[in-house]
């Protein structure tokens, strides 16, 4: 997921073929060695590097650990749909600064907001949703949406 830093530009940054490709080695398999992607490409290793460097240093992508938040004890995890009353961008900031938040989008529809939350416990959660969420200025009402099971998270849907 990427970070509230992220370009909110419209227009996409140029990729070449060659950085698209790096791209999509590294979501086939993050922990790929540089000279293993360099074969696959036909760069040197300090050229893939380079470029993954500027991959991550432009906000184009991020190379992370996905876990599985229940094997750490993270056993509640939701999406919380917010309306807003007011400024949405001003909520969506303060719901980021929450560290049980995980993900948050600005949308169109029923709700002016999602954020994806993950905690411990229903206790957490409640906590979560009543002390915090609920309290910034500007949310007018919450949606809960617990999860039951996560069928499907893959992050190597390539690029254009």
């Amino acid at each position: 997921m990427m970070s509230t830093s992220r370009a909110t530009s419209a227009k996409a940054m140029q990729l070449d073929d060659v950085s698209k490709a790096i791209i999509e080695q590294l979501q086939t398999d993050g922990r790929r060695s540089y000279a293993e992607i360099g074969k696959a490409v036909g760069l040197s290793e300090a050229a893939v590097r380079q470029r993954v460097q500027k991959l991550t240093d432009s906000g184009v992508m991020q190379i992370v650990a996905v876990t599985d938040p229940m094997q750490l004890g993270f056993y509640r995890q939701a999406m919380i749909g917010v309306r807003v009353t007011g400024d949405t961008t001003r909520v969506a900031e303060a719901l980021s600064s929450i560290s049980a938040v995980d993900y948050v989008v600005l949308t169109a529809g029923s709700f002016d907001i999602l954020a994806e939350i993950v905690c411990e416990n229903d206790d957490q959660l409640i906590d979560l949703l009543n002390k915090e969420i609920r309290g910034i200025d500007g949310v007018q009402s919450t949606e809960t949406f617990v999860y039951l099971r996560l069928q499907k998270q893959f992050y190597n849907w390539g690029t254009r």
